[in-house]
């Protein structure tokens, strides 16, 4: 049987598009390795927000093509596939494929032709309709944790951030149907998924026609499909949490109480240069309306540092919004020139030497708030699932409703499972956790 080496690079909706490849290969035959050495096809999928993202692969393609032998195809999938297409195949002479999100059905076909022929392609043309829902993807459960699944719900994107390249990347924005998405879902269920997080670009700007995002919380996670316990999305637009999302997440139990909610500026003068659909003001009211409608949720964000024409001014309105909203946590770039988007044509750059002391600033600030809401919870007692072994002693690693991890000791029969945990201790951005519940053999 030949055997396919797969890398994933970038966001959730990466690993789920490696899932679906996995799948499409699957049905002929193609088994999954581990090892680079052992692949007759390796591929790289890949990831183009940020430049540096980009180097990195290209570093990695340097060294994976040590693998290329005789037979032996080496292809760049995703994202940053799509952005460069036939020019990576004259950039990086030992790829034979360069394949974007749109075209991976078409996988079995080239690597044949690849093989046999050494015919090189790029296949990088949109599909509006493909949801590639007669592909039985193959879960990685080390990716989405135990008992967990990644459901892509809605492809591409419509809105033009100055800063961002998905447009470029994914294409234009499309919707699942409603009883397609169920159906993944319900077949999950029936194989052990207890965990589902719905993808999307802005998956709460789902609609297929005749159903909003509300309808998705409501069909999958009140009880219409047996089985599901926690039901998460990501990742949502701020201003697309409409009163029937709000309603939907309030009076659904399985919808989790934890929110990815990137804001990228606090200063509205920066975030009208992003061309982002709100404001300060407004990203406060989205804010207030979340913390209305399900108590005790957990926020975290996405923040870009050095955005062009950013004055220290406009950074410090950022760290005061970080302050004000008590984030959960935050993931702060840099921001990073990407060929072809708006920003581009943006005159006044920041100094890299500003962008790196402000983000140095920002990092300490977000670090001192988690730390300091997370020591608040210290005592208290949470259900977590079991994902995986934890990376270091004989622990595992657990996920609470909130999204915060835990670290337990327990056996790894307990891996999917739920269990009640109390927190004994924090190192500022995980825990420490006591099962309430001992093992026999403690």
């Amino acid at each position: 049987m030949p055997r396919i080496y797969i890398e994933t690079y970038g966001c959730q909706m990466n690993v789920s598009d490696s899932e679906l490849m996995l799948g499409v290969l699957g049905r002929e035959g193609y088994v999954r390795t581990e090892d680079p050495a052992e692949a007759d096809v390796l591929l790289v999928n890949t990831c183009a927000v940020r430049d540096h993202a980009e180097q990195r692969v290209l570093g990695r393609m340097g060294e994976l093509k040590r693998y290329k032998q005789p037979g032996r195809v080496l292809g760049v999938v995703g994202c940053m596939a799509q952005r460069l297409g036939p020019k990576l195949l004259e950039r990086v002479p030992q790829v034979d494929l360069v394949i974007g999100p749109d075209g991976y059905r078409g996988l079995p076909e080239l690597i044949a032709r690849a093989r046999d022929g050494g015919e090189r392609a790029a296949e990088v043309e949109f599909k509006e309709w493909e949801h590639y829902e007669d592909v039985p993807a193959v879960r990685d459960n080390a990716a989405s944790g135990g008992g967990g699944a990644f459901v892509t719900v809605q492809r591409g994107c419509d809105y033009r951030c100055t800063f961002c390249i998905v447009p470029m990347t994914r294409g234009p924005e499309r919707s699942r149907k409603l009883a397609d998405v169920v159906g993944e879902v319900t077949r999950l269920a029936a194989n052990g998924t207890t965990e589902v997080t719905l993808l999307g670009q802005t998956v709460n700007s789902y609609h297929d026609g005749e159903h909003d995002f509300a309808d998705v919380l409501r069909a999958v996670g009140r009880g219409a499909v047996d089985g599901i316990r926690r039901l998460r999305f990501t990742s949502p637009y701020p201003t697309d949490f409409t009163e029937r999302v709000l309603r939907a997440m309030a009076e659904t139990p399985a919808v989790c109480e934890h929110v990815h909610l990137p804001v990228q500026s606090g200063s509205s003068r920066t975030l009208k240069r992003m061309l982002r659909r709100y404001d300060r003001a407004r990203y406060l009211e989205v804010v207030a309306a979340l913390r209305q409608a399900v108590p005790g949720i957990a926020l975290s964000t996405d923040i870009i540092v050095g955005f062009p024409g950013e004055t220290e001014a406009d950074f410090q309105e950022t760290l005061s919004l970080v302050e004000e909203v008590q984030f959960d946590d935050a993931f702060t770039f840099k921001y990073s020139v990407r060929e072809g988007t708006p920003a581009v044509k943006i005159s006044d750059h920041v100094d890299p030497e500003v962008q790196t002391e402000r983000m140095g600033r920002l990092v300490a600030l977000v670090r001192r708030v988690v730390r300091q809401r997370n020591i608040g919870l210290v005592g208290t007692t949470h259900e977590v699932l079991v994902e995986r072994p934890a990376r270091r002693g004989d622990l595992l690693q657990c996920r609470t409703r909130t999204n915060k991890i835990a670290l337990a000791q327990g056996p790894a029969e307990w891996i999917g499972t739920y269990r009640q945990v109390r927190f004994t201790g924090t190192t500022g951005s995980t825990f420490t956790a006591w099962p309430l519940e001992q093992p026999a053999w403690a």
